[in-house]
């Protein structure tokens, strides 16, 4: 029965731009296949305890993504319809102003009296030259209205977009974006052959810092660790957080004699560096280092394939010591 209602939360679930959801379907399919093999109850209690936390967090923030993207939706209709009911609005009032005064200019055509004539017709083309100069400036002003009100709410949008493109700890973008950002880069690529380099980067004795020094601390060292990168790199370069304590940095117009360049330079900065941590008891600053794998792009390459050969690099410099750059051509 717990298997079956596992199977109904994965069909529950939304594949959301803003909320991937490959990390809980995999959890709930290894949740599944060890309700399968595990036979002890403790251990299966167990099991539900570790992961029920992280699935009610993922519902919560599907179903809170969902109302922002109805509240959104709801914003652009009622702007556009309000619009479309003042417009037509003043434009029957205009055009009954029109007709009013055609009205009377008909009846002008019956005046035998010239000097009244073209005094009343002077009259009469004063005032259609008013209505329309009224006219003009309320459209003015109700077109100024909906273009700051259009304004406002695609700064929302967009900001709305950033956000679910950034991780929120560091400021880089999220794994989802660099996925998807490396997947595009590669399909054009593909047609000019553009040098492409990827450095993978993951911070070294991560977890014990963490566990010595606590939470707030090891969420202090991966934002510390990303300025210090950010710095070290250029403004058309791309970079996210990977997961956990790893980063990658994409750099594109770089061969791979120069990525291992420029990881070598990431490394050294990182290392030369003392980190005071916000939130930790340890008063004394810290020496940090980091571990770097790279890979170049090769003809036919996908994008797997880059950022599997730059983890396998990667693991070559923590294996070597840490805190030093391994390139893909050093593990053949």
């Amino acid at each position: 029965a717990a298997r079956t209602l596992l199977v109904h939360v994965r069909e529950f679930t939304l594949d959301l731009r803003e909320l991937p959801s490959a990390p809980l379907l995999q959890e709930l399919s290894e949740l599944a296949d060890k309700l399968v093999a595990d036979e002890k109850l403790s251990r299966l209690e167990r099991l539900f305890e570790e992961r029920s936390r992280g699935i009610s967090e993922f519902a919560r923030r599907q179903k809170e993504c969902l109302r922002t993207r109805e509240a959104e939706l709801k914003d652009i209709i009622d702007i556009l319809t309000k619009a479309m009911t003042v417009l037509d609005g003043d434009n029957r009032e205009y055009n009954r102003s029109i007709l009013e005064q055609g009205r009377r200019l008909e009846e002008l055509a019956h005046l035998d009296d010239i000097r009244r004539l073209k005094q009343d017709l002077l009259q009469e083309v004063e005032q259609l030259r008013h209505a329309v100069r009224e006219k003009e400036s309320r459209d003015g002003a109700k077109i100024d209205s909906l273009a700051q009100q259009v304004a406002v709410l695609n700064h929302e949008l967009e900001q709305a977009r950033t956000e679910c493109e950034r991780d929120g700890l560091t400021g880089v973008y999220n794994r989802r974006c660099f996925d998807r950002y490396l997947s595009e880069l590669i399909e054009k690529n593909s047609a000019a052959d553009n040098d492409v380099a990827l450095l993978m980067i993951d911070i070294d004795d991560f977890k014990r810092l963490n566990d010595t020094f606590g939470h707030l601390a090891g969420d202090s060292v991966l934002a510390a660790v990303a300025r210090k990168c950010r710095q070290l790199i250029r403004s058309e370069d791309f970079m996210a957080r990977y997961g956990g304590e790893e980063f990658v940095i994409v750099l594109t117009g770089s061969s791979l004699r120069n990525a291992v360049k420029k990881g070598r330079q990431v490394c050294e900065a990182v290392a030369s560096t003392r980190y005071l941590l916000e939130g930790s008891s340890c008063r004394d600053p810290l020496h940090l280092s980091v571990s770097i794998g790279v890979s170049a792009y090769a003809r036919g390459d996908t994008a797997a394939a880059l950022v599997g050969r730059a983890d396998k690099a990667m693991y070559l410099a923590k294996a070597a010591g840490k805190n030093c750059v391994r390139s893909e051509n050093e593990g053949e």
